[in-house]
């Protein structure tokens, strides 16, 4: 497991969470209709993500952000504290292949840098107060979750 990162299981729920997994699920219900079995897996992964970051302390901002200029997006903007955090979600339905944060590629984190460029300039918030995580879902029963801090520092500087 990487430095920084958290691996938790998400297999209790307190009874305060049954109301949120219920309406979690009666929407993925719907979007499965609606969405492709990869953008309702995507979907699935990313409620568990926003969940285990609220859970955690950390408070989910915006959601699939996404700026004018069109092909960048950022799974979940948060604050954590006076920094803001730009989380990629990874989700697969089994390890077989690998972690699912391997397929973060440096074209995708430029893509996401891109994108928190722009979130970070309309908020107004210096780049010195931005980090990149990333939060990796493995669908097992119950699910796993890794949660990466500064996932991709290095671009930060750039």
């Amino acid at each position: 497991m990487a430095t920084g990162s958290n691996q938790k299981s998400l297999g209790s729920i307190h009874p305060r969470q049954l109301l949120w997994k219920l309406s979690d699920s009666a929407r993925q219900f719907r979007e499965r209709r609606a969405l492709s079995p990869q953008a309702a897996l995507g979907r699935r992964g990313e409620d568990l993500a926003h969940r285990y970051l609220r859970n955690s302390g950390i408070m989910v901002v915006a959601r699939n952000y996404r700026p004018n200029e069109g092909e960048a997006e950022v799974d979940i903007v948060a604050r954590d504290g006076d920094t803001l955090v730009f989380v990629e979600v990874k989700t697969r339905t089994s390890s077989e292949f690998g972690a699912p944060d391997r397929a973060i590629g440096t074209d995708k984190q430029k893509n996401i840098v891109r994108a928190a460029r722009a979130y970070a300039t309309r908020a107004g918030i210096p780049w010195n107060q931005v980090r990149f995580d990333t939060i990796s879902i493995v669908l097992t029963d119950p699910p796993s979750l890794v949660h990466q801090r500064d996932a991709f520092f290095h671009l930060r500087a750039n």
